[in-house]
């Protein structure tokens, strides 16, 4: 029993339910953690380097890629340490700093998700004016107000956080310190943090959504009314890849956090939300990558002049 005084550090578990599976599990997490990361470091370079891509559904999928890698190495790297070397503890602070930096990453995700969308939306409702609406001026201002609501949203929770008095434990039963594992640990009440929670996921979550399923229904609605097939074909496959990550951002965010009770659960289900955590940046560029063939094209030329 300690109070927020003495409390200079946290014991993060990790999986203390599967002892016979720690070592493959540092395994699996580490091969899906270099290959996202390699993943997406590829991604990056790609855009970069191919003239052809400096367009802005690949300056934004620049900008996912490198929020995708922000978020594995906020928490993996230490997942991994507690799975090999047994080093569960973390200091006060730094474990404040985790949880800040993964909120920045998820909101940031999200928000770029949107804008993603809303160039999607002009690409295919007002294609005549693309050129004009999504000019480099636009896009800079639509990513750079990504980072920044990125940046903003979370930071009332963890000034609030830092402040409680936690003298329950210092136990953290998960393998990171999220939000609602932590804030149960507090002696203190923490119904203003729940507030803050729903607002949290309202701007960050909730908002970009229903942003993103209104730029969508103007989207298929003028699909539809495109007269020839191949024209719907066309017009469908500009946005494919960007609907199917959406789709499993969203469908895995509530499948892993919003079932019914999910705030409420003592255990917390560890392992699908570590697996969300690690294969949605891996499934990422490997999405874009098999169905842009813009992207597809300049991969082959940049493993061509590498050998």
């Amino acid at each position: 029993m300690v109070n927020h005084s003495s409390v200079t550090e946290f014991l993060i578990l990790g999986f203390p339910e599967f002892p016979e599976l720690q070592l493959p599990l540092f395994i699996l997490f580490s091969f899906l953690y270099m290959m996202a990361v390699l993943g997406n470091l590829l991604v990056i370079y790609i855009v970069c380097a191919d003239r052809h891509l400096h367009i802005p559904m690949y300056f934004f999928l620049a900008n996912l890629s490198i929020v995708d890698i922000c978020s594995l190495t906020t928490i993996v790297p230490k997942m991994l340490t507690i799975l090999l070397a047994k080093n569960y503890d973390i200091s006060f602070w730094g474990c404040i700093l985790q949880m800040y930096c993964y909120m920045i990453c998820v909101a940031t995700e999200f928000a770029l998700l949107t804008a993603m969308s809303y160039d999607r939306y002009i690409a295919i409702c007002n294609p005549l004016r693309y050129l004009n609406i999504m000019n480099k001026r636009a896009c800079a201002l639509l990513v750079a107000a990504s980072w920044v609501v990125g940046f903003l949203d979370p930071l009332p929770h963890n000034i609030v956080i830092s402040q409680l008095p936690f003298c329950n434990s210092n136990v953290i039963n998960h393998f990171f310190c999220e939000l609602a594992v932590v804030v149960k640990l507090s002696c203190s009440d923490t119904s203003i943090i729940q507030t803050m929670n729903y607002t949290l996921g309202l701007f960050a979550v909730f908002m970009p959504f229903l942003l993103t399923l209104t730029s969508y229904v103007f989207i298929i609605s003028t699909i539809l009314k495109i007269r020839s097939s191949k024209g719907k074909s066309k017009a469908f496959s500009t946005c494919s890849s960007h609907l199917t990550v959406i789709l499993l951002a969203y469908g895995t965010m509530i499948g892993v956090y919003m079932y019914p009770g999910a705030m409420d659960t003592a255990e917390p289900n560890k392992l699908p939300i570590a697996m969300y955590i690690v294969t949605l940046p891996l499934l990422n560029p490997l999405i874009y990558s098999l169905r842009s063939r813009e992207l597809k094209v300049a991969l082959k030329k940049a493993l061509m002049k590498t050998h």
